[in-house]
């Protein structure tokens, strides 16, 4: 895993929603009844209210710690081995459900700084994993409640002026546009990498707004190529070739003109590309037999949790992508976001 003197507590900081992921194998008829897709992420509405009842009481489900953004930084510890290098911020209700989140995160090594709502549960996310696709129809509960107020607590803000490196999930622009606002404008005051991720389809779609605004201060974006080609289709780009889509992307206007933007676009078992400077460079993706494939979910975000985990080291790129790769690749291997042992990663 080579050198990591240089890592310290709080060197990473992510903002996003904290959920419980309840998972379970379902048939594609469960999914055409909530009117849901394959390898979709959606917000669930009326019409998926009796979605996590009908799951819990007919399917055999399991509870993991989840959240796009927690996932991501519970990957990074397992990397970094290093308890603490990163700090999570992330609204939770006062009950059970929290407590598990709490626990889970904790013992993975993530600092933990909740900020805690007595009116509504934690935040659920159904993974509903048909063969070996994964759809997720989340339910904020409290996630949904997190303010700004929360970074400004002074030991809050404390982690935040001390921190290297700012990673945002794209769901979060639905819940506080305000913070990651406020998060893009300490990163770029201090010249410090902020990262994020377009999330899912119905982010670049019905979220275009707050996202355009928080663009110019990205310095890494991620997204998949059903994001991609969705973010494009919403600014009117005519075209679905990832790799210009990639490059036009680094091309949107930039607040912090020290740093070029890097785009990231994951394409399942096809190469990742990345755009940076005007140049595309491709990364095989090492293929998982089929027969070892468990379910999807959690590949996203462990793929960004191997990136950020040799990013915030200072690593080449195709160090970092190496490691998103890999730790994508063990993830599918397992249930859910989750993984035992050693992070054996070799650069």
């Amino acid at each position: 895993m080579g050198d990591k003197t240089n890592l310290r507590e709080n060197l990473l900081v992510g903002l996003g929603n904290p959920l419980l992921d309840i998972s379970a194998n379902v048939e594609k008829d469960f999914l055409a009844k909530y009117d849901m897709k394959e390898n979709d992420a959606i917000l669930a509405s009326d019409k998926h209210k009796n979605l996590y009842k009908e799951l819990v009481e007919n399917h055999q489900v399991e509870y993991t710690a989840g959240g796009s953004v927690q996932n991501t930084l519970r990957v990074a510890q397992w990397l970094l081995e290093k308890p603490k290098v990163t700090t999570f911020l992330g609204c939770v209700g006062v009950d059970k459900y929290s407590k598990i989140l709490y626990d889970k995160a904790t013992s993975d090594g993530v600092n933990v700084q909740y900020q805690y709502d007595s009116e509504h549960p934690t935040g659920t996310c159904a993974v509903l994993i048909t063969d070996h696709h994964r759809s997720l129809c989340a339910s904020l509960g409290s996630a949904n409640c997190f303010t700004v107020d929360h970074i400004r607590k002074p030991e809050n803000k404390k982690l935040l002026d001390a921190a290297h490196y700012y990673y945002i999930s794209g769901f979060f622009l639905t819940v506080s546009p305000d913070t990651i606002m406020e998060v893009a404008k300490l990163a770029l005051a201090h010249d410090k990498p902020f990262a994020m991720n377009l999330s899912a389809p119905f982010i670049c779609e019905f979220f275009s707004e707050p996202l355009m605004q928080v663009i110019p201060y990205v310095d890494v974006i991620f997204g998949n190529e059903t994001e991609a080609e969705t973010f494009a289709s919403r600014q009117n780009w005519n075209t679905k070739d990832l790799k210009e889509i990639a490059l036009k992307i680094c091309k949107l206007s930039k607040q912090n003109e020290n740093r070029s933007r890097i785009a990231i676009i994951t394409q399942g078992v096809h190469p990742v590309i990345l755009a940076k400077d005007g140049k595309i460079t491709e990364f095989e993706v090492h293929e998982i037999p089929t027969e070892k494939i468990v379910d999807t979910n959690g590949a996203g975000d462990a793929f960004v949790g191997g990136f950020l985990s040799q990013y915030i080291q200072g690593k080449d790129l195709d160090i970092c992508v190496k490691c998103a790769t890999w730790a994508a690749s063990r993830i599918i291997q397992r249930s859910g976001c989750t993984f035992e042992g050693k992070a054996n990663f070799q650069a």
